[in-house]
């Protein structure tokens, strides 16, 4: 089994982007459509919002917020997350296709 991995994440918090340079072979356009997804995701979420790969190589939007934030709406995140999932369910599934070739070294199917 793998651990999690960590592809970007945005906090509303610090205003800060992350990114974890280990997809750094990913297109600059991919790198760029991802930062447009954290960053807005934070703009209208609030909180916390990664993209990271479970132990199984699958991607994952985990969303969250500090203890004392009372502006974070945890349903509206939710929701947030499954209209990205839908919306770029293909961008979502190349990252992950990418993870596993170039990132695990699995075979390409």
């Amino acid at each position: 089994m793998h651990k999690r991995v960590v592809l970007c994440g945005a906090s509303c918090y610090d205003r800060k982007y992350y990114f974890n340079r280990d997809f750094s072979k990913l297109p600059e356009s991919v790198q760029n459509e991802i930062h447009i997804i954290c960053v807005l995701f934070t703009e209208d979420a609030g909180g916390i919002f990664r993209m990271e790969f479970n132990e199984e190589g699958e991607l994952e939007l985990v969303t969250e917020a500090e203890e004392d934030d009372i502006l974070y709406d945890e349903i509206s995140a939710g929701l947030l997350v499954r209209e990205l999932q839908s919306r770029r369910r293909e961008l979502f599934e190349e990252l992950t296709c990418f993870y596993r070739v170039f990132i695990l070294g699995e075979p390409l199917l």
